[in-house]
């Protein structure tokens, strides 16, 4: 078992937060699927400040999800944590603070991972939110920016002297994207560094990989990000396999179930226009690999209903 402050996940594994992937339906399939605790999308705190009401949508928990972490990103301590404080009352169980973010429009505003190039305002913003709520808070970083900025154990240091629970790290600078390979020694240096649980990201695709991360890094857990998209059954995998039971990848037909089941639950919470468009990038997920999926692809970029999406996923099942 893993705790994060007083919270106690039932596995060491963990859906990672992306952009435009981690909504409710989503991380709804990975916690069926066995998932210690999910992330959801990066929560902007000027967004919450502002009450942007798209934002407002982004933040809504399921009582049936189970552990979930809300991650928070921005610049300003003090707007960070008037916010956290703002919304704590919400039912998510961790606060994330991102500084691993690589998108131009978020480094260009100082937040996510250009916070690793400005240790002081980094440990500023933790130590501010830390102090303004009561449940646990963790932080998200990169092995570094670049390879002249790599700082993953000084910011770690920094956290936990902060008051942070834990820190996740993906091991790669975020001048690299998700691009090389992500360098797990890292991940070994941090968890050599400080005493709270270390998160260890990047590169895990499979249980084999999940512990070979944990064996070379001795990292607490392990957060999977890509691998997961389009196939919530990753966390399944980790779960038999770790318990030494037997696992099976899905069928055909579970995984377009899943597909209509995603779809359905995406057009409940989002309306059938943009649930459909959103859909669209998930079913290609689903479905890759399979013979055919470069020709389905291009059928789902055409989808607007639930219907399409029922037409295509059947023939899709029975070929």
């Amino acid at each position: 078992m893993l705790r994060i402050g007083n919270i106690e996940l039932p596995n060491k594994w963990i859906l990672a937060p992306m952009a435009g992937v981690c909504d409710l339906p989503f991380r709804l399939l990975c916690h069926e699927a066995g998932a210690g605790m999910t992330c959801m999308e990066m929560i902007s705190a000027k967004a919450i400040y502002y009450r942007n009401k798209a934002t407002d949508e982004m933040m809504v928990i399921d009582p049936s999800e189970g552990i979930v972490s809300l991650q928070l990103f921005g610049s300003d301590p003090e707007i960070m944590a008037a916010m956290a404080a703002k919304i704590e009352e919400r039912p998510f169980s961790v606060l994330d603070i991102n500084m691993g973010c690589p998108v131009p429009k978020v480094v260009n505003n100082g937040e996510g991972s250009a916070l690793m190039k400005d240790p002081k305002l980094a440990g500023a913003i933790i130590k501010a939110v830390s102090s303004a709520i009561s449940k646990p808070v963790t932080v998200k970083i990169r092995k570094g920016f670049d390879e002249t900025c790599v700082n993953a154990v000084e910011i770690a240091k920094i956290a936990e002297n902060a008051g942070a629970a834990a820190v996740a790290v993906h091991a790669r600078t975020r001048q690299q994207y998700y691009s090389g390979a992500a360098d797990w020694d890292v991940i070994r240096q941090v968890k050599e560094s400080v005493s709270i649980p270390v998160i260890g990201n990047g590169d895990v695709d499979s249980y084999e990989s999940a512990c070979a991360m944990m064996d070379q890094t001795g990292c607490d857990a392990v957060m999977i990000g890509r691998a997961a998209q389009g196939n919530p059954w990753i966390f399944s995998e980790l779960c038999a396999k770790s318990e030494e039971k037997k696992w099976e990848k899905p069928s055909k037909e579970e995984v377009a179930k899943t597909v209509m089941r995603h779809a359905g639950m995406l057009i409940d919470l989002k309306g059938e226009y943009i649930g459909s468009r959103e859909m669209r990038k998930h079913a290609a997920w689903y479905t890759k690999g399979y013979p055919g999926s470069s020709h389905l692809r291009g059928k789902m970029n055409e989808v607007e209903s639930l219907e399409d999406m029922q037409r295509i996923m059947d023939d899709f099942a029975c070929g």
